[in-house]
């Protein structure tokens, strides 16, 4: 459990494809996530059980959910339930905050 969480206390962790993510504060029931893309990344249409809202708070994003594209701007958010299928293409390279409840244990281990 992380429960005070300043802004240099993550590091950024480098996952490739011009992707980047920093742990936020979290616990059993929910994890805030930094996400940071380049222009032209790709987050991988998927599904996962947990339940995710994405706040865009730079750059552009093309999302996708259940086969539905939207493109997302600095302020816009997103909300997606556990077991839906998403994804992303960064537009203009950005900045997402995301939410997971329960929290990711796959992100901390």
């Amino acid at each position: 459990m992380q429960t005070f969480v300043t802004q240099g206390d993550p590091q950024w962790i480098e996952l490739g494809g011009g992707q980047r993510r920093k742990i936020r504060a979290y616990n059993e029931g929910i994890m805030l996530v930094e996400v940071g893309f380049d222009k032209g990344a790709v987050g991988a249409d998927h599904s996962h059980p947990h339940s995710q809202i994405s706040y865009i708070l730079e750059g552009e994003f093309t999302y996708r959910v259940e086969g539905v594209e939207r493109v997302m701007k600095k302020g816009d958010s997103i909300a997606v339930e556990g077991g839906r299928t998403h994804g992303l293409t960064c537009v203009v390279p950005g900045i997402v905050l995301d939410i997971f409840a329960p929290m990711r244990e796959d992100f901390v281990k």
